[in-house]
């Protein structure tokens, strides 16, 4: 989330301000207490926290965290650098918002939620976007499309699945049915019968990886040693749909990934055809959310998401992750900052946090 100018919360500084030097020196006494946000990352901090210093032409600086929050910035989840009671009430309220949506029979407006959870319609979009990188919309459209998802696999009728996630027509149904499943409502429900998936099988540094495309984007990269079990994983996922080997064109695509892999700073922008639970794809939306070069715990990406208590869940998500360094897992690590379980071996997590960490 890019954060958003806000002229009358800004405190002016310069190079010689107090403030810069007390964040220099890592030191919070100050006479008026203050936060600094970092507009490369998005987030802000208290003057003694431990991450790494900023350049001072990317730091602004604010009286209070609730000015930097109004800003677009999110608090730092390091040295409780945000105010903790404060950042534990925006938690209550996400997760609150979300229950409400989960449970809701039909979509509800922005309007409604935030009378709901008891703040303007205007804060609650930013505390939820901050929180969950989605906006309520976004967040409910994924629930309802993992509902649709849910009822589909258990083989129900088309009319019911709908019904059951919400939608009270079937033509609101049938118009967002692409997005919501990426194929015909039929198709999905006959395990991704008639759909084109495009893949290619290459070799780079971290072994053999496969690359696999739909209409709607790249919906696996895969990691292994060897190549014909990829290809394996990749026909159990869409058992039924159209493999197709790549072309040319298709080869550039999987070029473009092996190249982030040797060299994490050129980055990776991808379309991407997320297909996992509203849950999953919160949590997924927060890793890559995640700088190169840093890493956050599964607590860290609980909290930050709204749900401080389901960290466990979060480790769950990562490891249904099926889109190897675009959606970046590897960045996420235990509390004590030691590894842990990756989907595609812990020695490919440990090769890709030191090649992020080199620049």
């Amino acid at each position: 989330m890019k954060p958003t100018k806000s002229v009358a919360a800004k405190v002016t500084a310069s190079e010689h301000d107090l403030r810069w030097q007390r964040v220099l020196a890592r030191d919070p006494s100050l006479d008026k207490p203050f936060v600094y946000a970092v507009k490369t990352t998005g987030v802000y901090c208290r003057p003694n926290c431990p991450s790494r210093l900023p350049k001072f032409d990317n730091v602004e600086f604010f009286d209070t965290p609730e000015q930097a929050t109004t800003a677009g910035y999110r608090p730092c989840k390091r040295a409780n650098c945000g105010d903790t009671s404060l950042n534990q009430q925006h938690a209550a309220i996400v997760s609150k918002a979300c229950e409400i949506i989960e449970h809701a029979e039909q979509l509800l407006s922005l309007d409604q939620l935030a009378q709901q959870v008891g703040v303007s319609p205007y804060h609650f979009h930013r505390l939820f976007k901050a929180a969950t990188g989605l906006t309520p919309k976004a967040y409910a459209t994924a629930n309802r499309a993992r509902k649709v998802r849910t009822q589909l696999q258990k083989g129900s009728l088309v009319t019911d699945a709908f019904y059951h996630a919400g939608f009270n027509a079937s033509s609101r149904f049938y118009e967002s049915s692409a997005g919501v499943l990426g194929m015909k409502p039929s198709d999905y429900r006959a395990g991704g019968a008639n759909t084109d998936i495009r893949f290619a099988v290459a070799q780079c540094s971290l072994g053999a990886i496969l690359v696999a495309q739909s209409s709607r984007g790249v919906c696996a990269i895969l990691l292994g040693d060897n190549p014909e079990a990829l290809v394996h994983e990749l026909q159990d996922t869409f058992a039924h749909a159209n493999l197709i080997g790549a072309d040319d064109d298709f080869e550039q695509l999987i070029a473009k990934v092996i190249g982030f892999i040797e060299a994490p700073a050129i980055g990776l922008d991808l379309p991407l055809d997320l297909r996992g639970t509203a849950f999953q794809e919160r949590v997924w939306q927060a890793l890559r959310n995640i700088p190169i070069g840093t890493t956050a715990s599964y607590a860290e990406i609980a909290q930050l998401i709204g749900a401080p208590k389901s960290f466990r869940a979060v480790a769950q998500a990562c490891g249904a992750n099926k889109l190897a360094v675009a959606i970046p897992c590897h960045r996420v690590v235990r509390s004590d900052g030691n590894l842990s379980g990756y989907r595609w071996g812990i020695e490919r997590k440990r090769q890709l946090l030191e090649r992020e960490a080199q620049g």
